[in-house]
């Protein structure tokens, strides 16, 4: 396994990552452990998940699985969609993200996440308050970096400056979707990322 820098962060993640979306739904929780263990063997230290993957069992699985490894892996969680029947249960305002972080941590049995991603860019929620929000979670030490996943460029762009104007942690890593199929990521992501020295961690890479 080769590792490489995630963007300008400084640490180096295995080239492959491990998705977990599986867990707990197509994967019972004898064959996630194994693909877990397996993917260890490989030399993956960099496991992807979110607090919507099959409604928080897949970050249950995780964190039962990690325990002692923990300190050598890269881990990443996302919060946006519902998770609940409340109105405030979703999207990125600084309320819903708080308690999915909060909720993610005792799933994970961990004390922060390496990356905490926005799932979704929030039409409903100014992005100068989804990034101080972020910013805090990274002062608070229960986040090291802030990423993106299914942004546009534009969106992306747009909460960068967000952060810049007001001093505030930035994205360093965006997630969109990448495969033979869907390729429009080489149209703007790519070469923003390569611009920017951001790191890109593409999802479905086998079309799922």
């Amino acid at each position: 396994m080769e590792y490489r820098f995630l963007g300008n962060t400084g640490i180096k993640v295995s080239e492959l990552c491990f998705g977990t979306m599986s867990f707990g739904g197509d994967a019972d929780k004898s064959t996630s452990s194994a693909m877990y263990k397996t993917a260890l063997d490989a030399g993956i230290n960099f496991f992807d998940c979110a607090n919507v993957y099959q409604m928080g069992i897949a970050e249950t699985f995780l964190g039962d699985f990690m325990g002692k490894e923990r300190k050598k892996l890269i881990l990443t969680t996302k919060a946006f969609f519902p998770f609940g029947d409340d109105v405030n249960d979703r999207g990125a305002s600084r309320r819903h993200l708080f308690d999915s972080l909060h909720e993610s941590l005792k799933r994970l049995k961990t004390d922060y996440i390496d990356i905490f991603f926005i799932h979704r860019f929030d039409d409903s929620t100014p992005i100068g308050e989804t990034m101080r929000a972020l910013d805090d979670m990274v002062r608070s030490g229960k986040i090291l970096y802030a990423g993106a996943s299914n942004f546009a460029a534009w969106q992306f762009m747009k909460a960068q400056g967000a952060a810049w104007k007001n001093g505030l942690t930035e994205f360093k890593c965006i997630q969109p979707m990448y495969n033979l199929v869907k390729r429009q990521a080489e149209v703007e992501i790519f070469p923003m990322a390569l611009s920017e020295n951001i790191a890109v961690t593409p999802y479905s890479p086998l079309g799922a």
